[in-house]
């Protein structure tokens, strides 16, 4: 998605996100405007928040300080909502981006909504279904972890479960159910790879198609991807790209290159 001239207000739940990730988290924030206000939320005086620091100054995010009155309750999530109710009747921002995967946001987000401003959240992939649904989009922050970080972790989690365990067939690329053995979905979480499901591809299609042409703009097709699933992106998928996703739907539907060659447009093979 391009970059518009929407001002984004990015609020981080500090106690629900990951420190080594705010420079990604910003950047998917700009993918949908200019980002004029961040804030983190959290209790300073902890000593698990002292990785957030040295973030702070890096790319000027204002710190919100909450004490944690009781240990029963989180105060973090009241102050980032009641700090977003005064940004949305302030009119300052244009949308926001909350990040956080905590299901409390849920109520927020569907306020923010229903006065017509765009919101989208990041998030853990265990993030509540509830919450991401509310978000007009939604990240997963997984696909925000650079390369070299995957790596590590990814070795530190087969060295746990490599020496007794068999080995098993590496998946590569997207798999599309309705094409596949559903008993290859265990491995293919293993894998790391989010499987495409063609009920929504088809729900999408079926929603921007051309009667006539019987073809749909990859730029509505996307739109309308994510309003069947918020947290539609290719990168979830292994692409890095709408249309080397498009590509990989084969040999269910094709791309149509237009004579500008520019405008593609996916087509449904019969």
């Amino acid at each position: 998605m391009m970059t518009t001239n929407k001002k984004i207000a990015i609020l981080i739940d500090g106690d629900n996100a990951e420190s080594n990730l705010v420079e990604q988290f910003i950047a998917e924030a700009g993918r949908f405007g200019r980002v004029t206000i961040k804030r983190i939320y959290g209790d300073w005086t902890d000593s698990h928040m002292k990785n957030w620091k040295q973030q702070l100054n890096s790319f000027s995010i204002r710190p919100i300080q909450k004490f944690a009155y009781t240990t029963a309750k989180n105060s973090t999530d009241t102050a980032l909502i009641i700090d977003a109710m005064d940004l949305l009747h302030s009119k300052l921002v244009d949308g926001f981006c909350i990040v956080s995967s905590d299901s409390d946001y849920t109520g927020l987000a569907q306020r923010i909504r229903e006065e017509g401003m765009f919101i989208m959240g990041i998030g853990k992939a265990h993030t509540p279904e509830a919450f991401v649904k509310a978000c007009e989009d939604f990240t997963f922050s997984e696909i925000l972890t650079p390369l070299d970080i995957k790596e590590t972790l990814k070795k530190d989690e087969q060295k746990k479960t490599t020496h007794n365990k068999p080995k098993t067939q590496t998946l590569t690329g997207p798999k599309i159910i309705g094409k596949i053995d559903l008993n290859l979905i265990g491995s293919l979480k293993q894998s790391g790879l989010k499987p495409i499901d063609l009920k929504q591809i088809e729900s999408a299609f079926q929603m921007v198609v051309n009667i006539d042409t019987g073809q749909a703009f990859l730029s509505r097709f996307s739109e309308a991807l994510k309003k069947v699933d918020p947290t539609f992106d290719p990168r979830n998928f292994g692409y890095n790209s709408l249309r080397k996703f498009c590509e990989a739907l084969t040999p269910n539907y094709e791309i149509v290159l237009h004579n500008d060659g520019h405008t593609i447009s996916l087509k449904k093979k019969e």
